[in-house]
């Protein structure tokens, strides 16, 4: 999807899951993307770091994006695209976890000893990520999939191998009209959309595979959504991967603001006393450099901005 919207574009996501308990994930990212007319090419760039666990396991990455935009009839398009990633990650094994040899056994409750036995346990490491995918749109219908980390690279902190695990997505949507709302008052001379657009996405990772299906409902500028998250019927070491409910509201402003909100009910095992996550989203859409001259596109990418 990048330079999807055919203009620049930049935008935060930050996400805070299960804030009530010692082994929550925060997340925090950033991004900007943007079209090369001459070209029928988009490029961006995408910062993520998240820590996951009461270990506070950190990872960062910074991804370089390229996607080609392909007409393959009027109306019809495709968007092969592709990835590079540099992933580090560290997490600090003796000043967040705590082990046998490091309790004084006359001072049991008092201060741990120095854990500097192993040399070289637990320093950080970096690896390099290649990602795939395509995305197939019309007017109002995309499908599209996604291979991350097709190299499977070695992310163990110690010698030997741990691969990281190819990440597979398939996601469609449609979106069905419901009918023109008033004048949007912009230059485009275009009336407010109105649409209900049900969405799935499928994504497999080793042995974890998990479904999320729901739907947009659309009163520009407001966006609704609702999901479910989870594949009750494909458990894992006899536990289900169903995981939560999840609502979204938010606002796309003629500006080029757009502002989101979700909340994930939690419907495994850890409960709403987990706090569920809370996620914000943030992005412009930056003023078209190409605004008065013939689009190359004779439709946009149906799918919303959330």
């Amino acid at each position: 999807m990048a330079g999807g919207e055919l203009t620049g574009r930049v935008g935060f996501n930050y996400r805070n899951q299960w804030p009530s308990i010692d082994a929550q994930f925060t997340t925090f990212s950033a991004y900007y993307d943007t079209y090369l007319p001459e070209y029928n090419s988009g490029i961006g760039i995408h910062v993520m770091q998240d820590t996951e666990g009461a270990a506070k396991l950190r990872s960062t990455s910074i991804s370089a994006l390229y996607s080609y935009e392909l007409k393959i009839s009027d109306g019809m398009y495709f968007r092969p695209g592709f990835q590079v990633s540099y992933i580090r990650r560290e997490i600090g094994f003796y000043e967040n976890l705590i082990f046998a040899n490091q309790i004084n056994p006359s001072d049991p409750f008092g201060p741990t000893l120095p854990g500097t036995d192993i040399p070289g346990l637990g320093d950080p490491i970096g690896m390099l990520s290649l990602s795939v995918g395509g995305l197939f749109f019309t007017e109002n219908l995309w499908a599209g999939f996604s291979a991350h980390h097709v190299n499977e690279p070695n992310q163990s902190f110690i010698d030997g191998a741990s691969p990281l695990p190819m990440k597979l997505s398939v996601h469609a949507g449609y979106r069905i009209s419901l009918g023109d709302g008033p004048m949007r008052g912009d230059f485009t001379h275009m009336r407010r959309q109105r649409a209900f657009t049900p969405t799935v996405n499928y994504k497999w990772q080793g042995p974890f595979q998990q479904l999320d299906v729901g739907a947009y409902f659309t009163v520009e500028p407001i966006v609704f959504g609702l999901w479910y998250r989870g594949l009750p019927f494909k458990p894992v070491n006899e536990q289900s991967n169903r995981d939560a409910i999840v609502m979204m509201f938010g606002v796309n402003l003629l500006s080029g603001l757009n502002v989101g909100y979700s909340f994930d009910y939690t419907v495994s095992k850890l409960g709403i006393q987990s706090g569920g996550a809370h996620e914000l989203s943030l992005s412009w859409t930056l003023p078209n450099g190409n605004q008065g001259k013939p689009s190359r596109r004779d439709t946009v990418l149906p799918c919303p901005k959330f």
